[in-house]
């Protein structure tokens, strides 16, 4: 008997205003069993060094989620024709303990990865995307280090913070490495920009072999220019997706908790998410939506629709349904 997919509410039918908020309008399963893509919140910013809000992330991303149909306009790709897909709701998340908080993030992927769905995330800060990473690791143990794609306008390999602190939404990444979870040399960050603590802030990551494109390159390559460079540096081994909506110039998603002027337009960076096909990607995230400093929704729709194309491009990969 053929797996049953689930299919998003039609608006046409029910109005996007009415209904259970969730992801792209899908059912909301109690587990990711039987599911391929399994999309799941990350309500947590203890993270956050200065303006919080992206623990409300997830939430508002859900509403704007409405505004998405089934099909993409470009691809023709109807993901949930060819991929089981649902909202399995947040991770409960200790909100006043950073160490139980990442631990339970952890353990909320690893259930994802143990029922054999693949985890596309909202958070939440980008210390969310470590513990989902940790996950990863574990869930396959003989696959190595993974590599990554980063969409931000921040490298976030810096130290520590505030003293002694290892663990900020601007250490994920040098956390990750030293962990052994990720390989350097298969990172690529994509619309680094903005001010720096200090003239030699990126050194580390470019000593271990990260590949930065400064927001300046990122405009001299183009969208195509951007992609080529990526699958160059990630190749045909699996990596991780993940994508700081502070990459995007403020002008265009201004709620986010450290904005910085100049990034990529959303239409770049469509663009740029949609060149990932091809690659072996085994886990995406969202993060820094904050509505508390959103316009109009506007970010968070912004979220929502980079969430529908990294589902839409990770699907792209399945085959279609045959058609009589």
């Amino acid at each position: 008997m053929p797996r049953p997919f689930f299919e998003p509410l039609d608006a046409s039918r029910v109005p996007r205003f009415a209904g259970q908020p969730s992801f792209m309008r899908l059912p909301t399963p109690a587990s990711a069993a039987g599911l391929d893509i399994a999309l799941v919140g990350i309500p947590f910013d203890g993270g956050t060094t200065n303006r919080p809000g992206a623990r409300h992330g997830p939430r508002e991303v859900r509403n704007q989620s409405s505004l998405m149909r089934r099909g993409h306009h470009v691809s023709g790709v109807i993901p949930y024709e060819r991929l089981a897909v649902a909202d399995v709701g947040d991770i409960e998340v200790q909100p006043i303990d950073l160490m139980q908080a990442l631990d339970q993030i952890e353990a909320g992927i690893a259930a994802i990865c143990a029922a054999g769905a693949l985890p596309l995330a909202v958070g939440g800060d980008h210390l969310t995307t470590l513990p989902v990473l940790r996950a990863l690791s574990k869930a396959s143990p003989g696959r190595g280090p993974l590599g990554l794609v980063q969409f931000d306008s921040h490298s976030d390999t810096n130290d520590r913070y505030f003293g002694d602190n290892l663990y900020t939404h601007g250490t994920p990444f040098r956390r990750a490495i030293e962990e052994g979870i990720l390989d350097p040399k298969r990172i690529i960050q994509i619309g680094i920009r903005g001010s720096v603590y200090a003239a030699d802030e990126h050194l580390w990551a470019k000593d271990q072999g990260i590949r930065i494109l400064y927001i300046e390159e990122v405009m001299d390559l183009g969208p195509e220019g951007v992609i080529a460079e990526i699958h160059r540096v990630i190749g045909s081994a699996p990596c991780y997706v993940t994508f700081d909506i502070d990459g995007i110039d403020p002008s265009q998603a201004p709620g986010t908790g450290t904005p910085e002027v100049g990034g990529f337009s959303t239409h770049q960076a469509q663009r740029m998410v949609r060149g990932l096909a091809g690659l072996q990607i085994c886990g995406a995230d969202v993060v820094e939506v904050s509505p508390p400093f959103d316009i109009g929704g506007l970010t968070a729709l912004t979220g929502a629709t980079i969430l529908f194309e990294l589902l839409c491009t990770i699907a792209a990969g399945y085959p279609a349904p045959a058609r009589p």
